[in-house]
């Protein structure tokens, strides 16, 4: 009876997997802004309203339903299963519901990351990697259907490790044909999917490139045999991910997108990330690591894990919203390296300090490794969440736990106003288009918003010339008859328009300012038909990752 009376208790106690399920919230709601970091992106709101169309009318829609500038345009919304989820959590609890579920995905990815980073080193140097790669994915985190991809990346990379440990069964299924199946799904989720099939590649070429370079003739074999399995598995899931609304047209969209500069451009979350950024400290660490890493696989003849470092580290350069999977891949990686240079480190001609410091710091990690081996029961997580729920669905949240778009930040009052006349064709920005949808579809609809794969890079061009009152900006939105603007006070456009008698102020409350032209105050405003055969029919799609737009600077402080 003494002896179990320990036992429970310790079963009751946090492990470090427990840490690292509540490492997100730690950061959203101790060190970030909490539910403004998640919904500081207007996004959200056209993918419940997408998916409550889905609902409603029980099709996977092929063409736009939600603007006046490029009505019935083709549309590839791709993330359709994600909006129904997403539509479905806020018919059940709000937008409330909708965080709380974000919330889960983010802690579910950093308790999985952690068990992962586990296989490769002991608990302490493995927390401390995964609180580092949280850190630099906390630069995308918004409650968005690229959660998913987060999340089946790691779960992707767990089961290939798994399999490359000789574990190759996943729940008794052999993993070559259970990655397939859920490729499916992350396919119709988010279009990150690519994602999965390129790491699949890379574990196929890095067995060839052991062929290559091995100077043992016997090991040739398993190795080419391994190859054709990861190699065949990544066929296996491209084929499975033309199970979608738009097959193969999905994939051509896809490479549109890819290629065309505007992104890279024009939009925040395609730029490479400011290495002023507070998460910056954390993304450098990890590049750091990752670079010593390269030459240390490499040397070893491993290059499955030198290619996997070197590809997401690119990318994860190019662009800020690519650092969450830079940080995914190389935390396990890393940590394997560092587990092996702590390992040696006693045994090297170095420092006698240093050496007596390894030791130690090796002694410790051993018993936290044997105590936290322990089974648990998890309690801490699911007290953790259910604190974070509480707050969130409290009669009056704290600040951080208000399930709102910020009314300092989004047109809410100007809204109320626009309700008056959902006739109007209103001109605004992106993100305050995204908010539009969310607050007045189906009663109106929008000139832009943030599908830019939708609307494609010649309509995003003339939009960025009228935001910066190039000299043709009247005539561009006279081309849609667009009788009504929605701006900031700060907006170069609002500038212009309050010294043309052509426009007149009707609402100003200091976040947003509503002109009207003077034509449709007057009441003599004509019908505007649309000119040309570009100027809403446009059927031309040349960008694809629907309503990916502008992420900001998430993180205020770190």
């Amino acid at each position: 009876m003494e002896a179990q009376r320990p036992q429970f208790a310790l079963k009751c106690l946090p492990s470090l997997t427990d840490f690292a399920f509540l490492m997100p919230i730690a950061f959203l709601f101790g060190r970030m802004e909490g539910v403004q970091t998640l919904l500081s992106d207007g996004d959200t709101g056209w993918h419940i309203r997408t998916g409550d169309w889905i609902v409603a009318n029980r099709l996977i829609p092929t063409h736009d339903v939600f603007s006046f500038s490029k009505p019935d345009g083709v549309w590839y919304a791709w993330e359709w299963l994600s909006d129904v989820l997403f539509a479905g959590l806020n018919n059940l609890g709000g937008l409330r519901a909708v965080v709380l579920f974000s919330v889960l995905l983010l802690c579910v990815t950093a308790a999985v990351l952690f068990r992962l980073v586990l296989r490769h080193c002991n608990p302490v140097v493995g927390v401390v990697i995964t609180m580092i790669a949280a850190a630099c994915s906390s630069v995308h985190w918004l409650a968005r259907p690229h959660l998913f991809t987060m999340l089946f990346l790691v779960l992707f990379f767990y089961a290939l490790e798994r399999a490359r440990e000789g574990q190759t069964r996943i729940a008794g299924i052999p993993f070559y044909i259970v990655l397939p199946v859920a490729m499916v799904v992350w396919t119709n989720l988010h279009g990150g999917f690519i994602v999965g099939i390129v790491m699949l590649g890379i574990y196929g070429c890095g067995e060839l490139l052991k062929i290559a370079f091995t100077a043992d003739a016997s090991s040739r074999g398993p190795a080419a045999r391994r190859s054709a399995v990861y190699l065949g598995t990544a066929l296996a899931c491209l084929a499975a991910s033309l199970v979608n609304p738009y097959t193969y047209h999905l994939h051509v969209h896809l490479f549109q997108y890819l290629r065309d500069p505007y992104a890279s451009q024009h939009i925040m979350e395609f730029f490479s990330l400011s290495f002023h950024h507070p998460v910056a400290l954390f993304f450098e660490s990890l590049l750091l690591l990752s670079g010593i890493s390269v030459f240390w696989y490499a040397s070893q003849g491993r290059f499955t894990e030198s290619l996997l470092l070197l590809l997401f580290g690119h990318v994860g350069l190019l662009a800020a919203r690519n650092i969450p999977l830079f940080a995914i891949v190389s935390a396990p990686l890393v940590a394997a390296a560092v587990q092996d240079w702590l390992t040696r480190l006693p045994n090297l001609e170095v420092a006698g300090w240093l050496r007596t410091a390894a030791d130690r710091f090796n002694a410790i990690v051993a018993k936290t490794s044997e105590t936290d081996a322990m089974p648990r029961w998890h309690l801490i997580s699911f007290a953790g969440f259910a604190v974070v729920a509480a707050l969130l669905f409290a009669p009056h949240p704290p600040k951080g736990f208000r399930s709102e778009y910020d009314p300092k930040s989004y047109p809410a009052g100007a809204i109320e106003f626009l309700r008056h006349d959902l006739s109007a064709r209103v001109f605004t920005n992106d993100v305050w288009g995204d908010y539009l949808i969310w607050r007045l579809y189906p009663g109106s609809k929008v000139f832009v918003d943030g599908r830019s794969d939708f609307y494609g890079s010649d309509f995003e061009n003339n939009y960025i010339d009228v935001l910066n009152v190039k000299y043709d900006w009247e005539k561009i939105l006279g081309r849609f008859g667009v009788d009504t603007i929605l701006l900031p006070p700060s907006a170069p456009l609002s500038g212009a328009l309050k010294e043309t008698s052509r426009w007149r102020v009707v609402y100003d409350d200091g976040v947003a300012v509503i002109f009207r032209s003077a034509q449709k105050t007057s009441g003599k405003l004509a019908p505007v038909s649309l000119l040309g055969d570009g100027a809403g029919r446009d059927r031309r799609v040349t960008k694809t990752t629907a309503g990916d737009q502008a992420i900001t600077d998430n993180i205020k402080k770190t």
